[in-house]
């Protein structure tokens, strides 16, 4: 047997790319893609997929390339992550929210060749190409025209459009196939980063692992109607493009996600799952009655992205949803921890059953190991859910790394064999684990994930501001939001016409994403420091929750 091994027959590297071939040949003439009264079938996707890696082929993208996306939930933002990696390049798809300034960074860092860009999206990038260095070579963007959204300007005359790319590529192209399973896939970024971007790589293999995994965990059945309420540019959609094809799902498509639009899609289309961050359950929740309809059967939600509160949970599912809570991050490509339920936990009453689904849970079935270590000895952590320390994974879908920083790469994942996430929590005596803070202080809005540093570092440069810092404050919508506590310059404190908290919050309107805003501005003569001066961050958490929550649409300030 010692000659027995890995042959060219049983070495084929793996890739979900060929998820989509497969379904093409049993369900072909099945939908795959519904956006309004545009219905693809399966071997329709299939064929303007390959289309559009034959198309970028021509234009000169070749192995390796970065091509980026700013699209919505719409049919051309699914066909990318199929097209784009057929061609051999790498997929980037990029936050429609974030500002110009931020997008010029990503697309300078990632040495981006090509844009895809929604008309919505077109004047966001051209702002951040005029934004590129001298000397940067710019990338070519190609624009996304929707039919179904008038109020959008058509493409001038001779524009090479999407639909005029597809076009010119051949349906029955041969698609680049990697190399090696090792090869890179994915481009995606932390968060909207303004200075010190971190993009994390993906390969074929993890993202084949994550996908065929999230399938199993959720036990998600053949063909089942998906809808788009997570967004694409989320961690790719924690590869669900990639698995309804895998099991021949229909992949209904939402350009903006709205109470009333979701519960009339669900009806209308008969739609059993969908994914969300914490907030898409609040918004379901909290729907007026004018806005909801009675659910066609069984409607099954995932949601991830930060910890839901137990009563949100209790809310969803009274309505008729059945939730399921993981937890992963973008180095993860998806969720890698689950709240795998036990039949037994039905027997309890409604708020412990909601106080139970709310932990992260154990490691999903393809994930190696997942464990909580102490910082100091880098030992496991006791079991017995309140010994806190950070979470630890090793698995085949961990990140190869970050594009350009060996630094970062080495501080994230340790010569021990473990990715260190920053977050930190604890693990319960039944072995499930429960995020209990973030240790780089990340605020998870909507989903969207803060970094309170880079907040921070913009309030630095108000000319007014002494000291600030940003911690999460409970939000009745977004789950949380940024609430800045600033000291003010002397000079510009007490005085006629000082500066107040209004006039910070317009002030960073101006030079960052709007959902990285604070919402609230505390002003203080002093922020509270430790005896070598640094700012005690935990007493201000604590001030920040005893405000309570934030409502809807509302900011405030105050001085304390």
């Amino acid at each position: 047997m010692d000659k027995l091994g890995t042959n060219p027959a049983n070495s084929c590297p793996l890739t979900p790319l060929g998820f989509l071939e497969r379904t093409a040949t049993v369900f072909g003439d099945c939908p795959s893609v519904v956006y309004h009264d545009t219905v693809y079938t399966w071997s329709q996707t299939h064929r303007r997929c390959l289309r559009l890696a034959s198309a970028l082929v021509s234009l000169g993208v070749s192995r390796g390339d970065i091509v980026s996306v700013l699209l919505p939930n719409v049919p051309a933002m699914y066909e990318m992550h199929f097209g784009v990696p057929m061609s051999g390049a790498v997929l980037n798809t990029i936050n429609t929210r974030l500002d110009a300034r931020t997008v010029a960074v990503l697309l300078r860092h990632s040495g981006s060749k090509l844009v895809f860009a929604d008309p919505a999206s077109v004047p966001l990038v051209r702002d951040a190409l005029r934004q590129l260095p001298p000397g940067h070579r710019a990338p070519r963007v190609v624009p996304v025209e929707d039919p179904h959204e008038k109020e959008f300007p058509a493409a001038p005359p001779g524009t090479l459009t999407y639909e005029a790319l597809l076009d010119r590529g051949d349906p029955e192209f041969a698609w680049v196939r990697p190399r090696s399973e090792w090869d890179p896939m994915i481009l995606n970024y932390t968060s909207g980063t303004t200075s010190a971007p971190k993009g994390v790589v993906h390969c074929h293999r993890g993202i084949f692992l994550v996908t065929v995994d999230t399938l199993v965990e959720w036990a998600v059945p053949k063909q089942p109607t998906y809808l788009w309420t997570l967004p694409m540019f989320h961690a790719n959609g924690w590869c669900f493009p990639w698995g309804m094809a895998a099991v021949g799902g229909t992949n209904v498509c939402l350009r903006r996600v709205h109470a009333a639009e979701v519960y009339a899609t669900i009806a209308r289309r008969g739609v059993d799952h969908l994914c969300g961050a914490p907030v898409v359950l609040n918004m379901l929740a909290n729907a007026p009655d004018a806005a909801r309809r009675p659910l066609p059967g069984k409607v099954r939600i995932l949601t991830a992205g930060a910890p839901p509160p137990a009563a949100v949970l209790h809310r969803t599912e009274s309505i008729g949803f059945e939730v399921t809570h993981g937890y992963g991050l973008t180095e993860t490509a998806g969720l890698v921890v689950s709240c795998a339920w036990k039949g037994e936990w039905n027997k309890l009453p409604a708020s412990e059953r909601a106080r139970l689904k709310a932990r992260q849970g154990v490691r999903t079935p393809a994930m190696a190991e997942v464990d909580i270590v102490d910082g100091e000895t880098g030992h496991s952590v006791p079991r017995d859910g309140s010994t806190m320390g950070e979470i630890v994974l090793r698995g085949g879908c961990v990140m190869l790394g970050y594009l350009n920083d060996d630094t970062a790469t080495r501080a994230a994942i340790r010569d021990n064999g473990w990715f260190y996430t920053g977050d930190v929590g604890v693990m319960h005596p039944d072995g499930y684990m429960e995020i209990r803070d973030r240790s780089k202080d990340v605020i998870i809005s909507g989903g969207e994930n803060i970094s309170s540093v880079e907040v921070e570092s913009v309030l630095y440069n108000h000319p007014a501001v002494n000291e600030a810092a940003v911690v999460a404050r409970p939000d009745e919508f977004w789950g949380e939001t940024p609430c800045a506590f600033v000291s003010l310059k002397e000079e510009r404190s007490g005085s006629p016409g000082a500066v107040t908290a209004a006039d910070v919050i317009a002030w960073c309107r101006d030079r960052m994403p709007h959902y990285m805003v604070p919402k609230t501005v505390v002003l203080r003569a002093e922020l509270p420091k430790t005896s070598t001066g640094k700012i005690q961050k935990y007493v201000l958490r604590n001030l920040a929750k005893d405000m309570g929550p934030t409502r809807k649409g509302a900011s405030s300030s105050s001085r304390m």
